[in-house]
């Protein structure tokens, strides 16, 4: 089976759907920024802060290309991993590729709730935040969409709803 790839803004849901979709196939799911961190031992934004987003790009893109070689597997990505170098192009050409697409209302509702620590919105207020998804999936949304399949995932307000997004997916495959 060729490697399934799900892509999307930051948390829209692609770590807890991945898990669940490769559970359903029984395949063994992977998390790109969590891959980068066990090999270079280092938290994605300690990353960041000490060699700079160039660098975790550079990084980001090596690990894709590793991973993504991988067979029988789920792999979810970061939510910029593919808006840089050829990134969206390579994961097409290797892998079958989901956008799990939310609107800004969701993704906002969704990083109010979430435990990660996420680098590009530390100290933003709730406007601010609004205002930084809405610019930031604006920029996105086009490589976004060059995914093979875009699911929408509006409806992920409950851990009931994941397998409901899961089923909206097992058809492309």
């Amino acid at each position: 089976m060729k490697c399934i790839v799900l892509i999307g803004y930051m948390c829209v849901g692609k770590t807890t759907i991945g898990r669940a979709l490769a559970k359903h196939l029984g395949c063994t799911f992977y998390d790109l920024d969590w891959y980068i961190e066990e090999r270079f031992r280092k938290r994605v934004p300690q990353i960041f802060a000490e060699e700079g987003e160039a660098r975790f790009r550079d990084l980001e893109r090596r690990m894709l290309h590793e991973v993504a070689e991988f067979e029988n597997i789920v792999l979810a990505c970061g939510g910029g991993t593919p808006c840089f170098f050829d990134n969206m192009d390579y994961m097409n050409s290797v892998a079958h590729t989901f956008y799990l697409q939310a609107s800004p209302h969701t993704i906002c509702e969704h990083l109010k709730i979430s435990k990660g620590e996420r680098p590009l919105l530390k100290g933003k207020t709730p406007e601010e935040l609004d205002l930084f998804v809405r610019e930031q999936l604006a920029e996105r949304t086009p490589h976004y969409q060059k995914a093979h399949h875009t699911i929408n995932v509006d409806i992920l307000d409950s851990y009931e709803k994941v397998d409901d997004v899961v089923q909206l997916i097992l058809p492309h495959l």
